[in-house]
């Protein structure tokens, strides 16, 4: 495999695809998802059970279609191969959006556990501190796959070691009168499994991290499908025992109001302040480590798309494996956003541009599972395993619906605000396949004279 410089570069093996995969759906929001979903009681850990098996499915149906398509840019390449350029460069478009808005707001979040660890700090040094958060991991990634695998297989096992002693520890100290009601005020539990749902939804968001960057995995037909699946377990089984050692720990009444119920686990089981020290440490782990995959993300999408000349040619280029325009755009854009949440004082853009991403990252899903679904009614046997066609038809459509239940649970705002910016990238669509044509007709003038040269160069036979 060699870069379009000509150089050769290295491929991640299944460890670092399987860390990226949990890496990038593990972000910072694991610290305080307990206290979000407290206030439904204890019909939330029904809902984590729920929406695990929807993202097996998805990331089942990921595995297959790398299998079949194992190149770089995963749900774009399959909306692309079934249903052509619109549907894929939307695909691309709505996924390239939600990764640099989604850095902004994971380097601001990660400021926030930085004062824990080292105090409140001024306007203009929190935005220094989200900078560095936003440009560490793109100097990680502009070095190389080499060192995006190193700093996400290091980062992944760092941040995972206390969520795990939680877990774990927190087994022994379980106190069932903590659990609270399974549900509260006196619902109808479906309310509650759906109210929790729709805060947990995106808590799985980054199962298709292998299968967008199967290009830079080592066999890819492999690999791609089992870190997607193995992965998105490991994941689950973080959330599911963190969630449940907190729940079990801390009064249901007070983990309602906590602001860092992992922190309040630890105090609860050793006493002492100690543990809000440890838990914040261990986010900012998360939250470095996350943004070196979802900085990775940001690039190979649109360099995929660049390949088919669906966005601008500057993104197809690679060097040491990583597309660097990519990874500098992204960055470049994040900060821009991040400055201005900073120091705009523009009252609202910053959380109506997050809202964007809870929608923007479900489009991809929906066209890669509805494709799925299209190669396996459409009689495309090239395409498909003949052997499993109910058996991945059920998975597909499962995953369809798991996808469309991520866009419900965004709310009308997101899936509003959503539209429109996904729509916006049309006019980009349109200029990049205007361009087409006179692109192939300069490139085929090229050819024409690079012939006529070597015609005039070869020498004259003499009769």
């Amino acid at each position: 495999m060699h870069d379009t410089d000509g150089t050769p570069s290295r491929r991640f093996g299944l460890p670092t695809a399987i860390t990226l995969v949990m890496g990038n759906i593990i972000g910072g929001g694991i610290f305080m998802l307990p206290a979000s979903v407290a206030p439904y009681g204890t019909v939330s850990l029904l809902a984590f059970v729920v929406l695990t098996v929807g993202a097996i499915a998805l990331a089942l149906v990921f595995g297959r279609l790398a299998g079949r398509f194992p190149r770089t840019g995963g749900p774009y390449v399959y909306a692309r191969e079934a249903f052509g350029d619109f549907a894929g460069f939307l695909s691309a478009w709505s996924y390239w959006t939600m990764t640099w808005v989604s850095n902004a707001a994971l380097a601001v979040a990660g400021v926030g556990y930085l004062h824990v660890l080292t105090g409140s700090g001024s306007k203009e040094l929190d935005l220094v501190l989200a900078l560095a958060l936003l440009w560490l991991p793109a100097l990680a990634n502009l070095a190389g796959t080499r060192w995006v695998g190193v700093v996400q297989l290091v980062s992944t096992v760092l941040k995972f070691l206390p969520m795990l002693f939680v877990a774990v520890v927190g087994l022994f100290f379980f106190d069932p009168a903590n659990l609270g009601p399974f549900t509260t005020g006196g619902g109808n539990w479906t309310g509650g499994l759906t109210a929790s749902a729709a805060i947990l939804l995106y808590s799985y968001v980054g199962v298709e991290s292998a299968a967008i960057s199967a290009g830079e995995v080592r066999d890819p037909e492999r690999n791609v499908g089992i870190a997607s699946v193995v992965g998105t377990i490991g994941a689950a089984v973080v959330y599911l025992l963190g969630t449940l050692a907190v729940f079990g720990t801390v009064a249901h009444d007070k983990l309602v109001d906590s602001t860092a119920p992992f922190s309040d686990a630890v105090d609860a089981m050793f006493g002492g302040h100690w543990g809000g020290t440890l838990i914040a440490l261990a986010a900012v782990i998360s939250i470095t480590g996350a943004l070196n995959g979802w900085t990775l993300m940001s690039a190979q999408m649109p360099y995929a798309a660049a390949q088919d000349g669906l966005f601008p040619a500057v993104f197809g280029k690679k060097r040491r494996g990583v597309p660097t325009a990519g990874v500098i755009a992204a960055a470049v854009l994040a900060s821009a956003l991040t400055i201005i949440n900073y120091t705009a004082g523009v009252g609202g853009v910053f959380e109506i541009l997050v809202l964007i991403t809870t929608f923007s990252a479900t489009v991809p899903y929906l066209l890669a599972t509805a494709a799925q679904v299209y190669f396996l009614l459409s009689g495309q046997r090239e395409k498909i395993h003949a052997g499993r066609m109910t058996r991945d038809l059920v998975l597909a459509l499962g995953g369809f619906a798991f996808s469309f239940w991520l866009v419900a649970g965004a709310g009308y705002a997101a899936v509003y605000q959503g539209v429109l910016f996904l729509f916006a990238g049309i006019i980009v669509y349109v200029w990049m396949v205007a361009r087409r044509p006179a692109k192939r007709q300069e490139q085929q003038e090229q050819e024409r004279q690079a012939t006529e040269r070597e015609s005039a160069d070869e020498p004259e036979l003499v009769g």
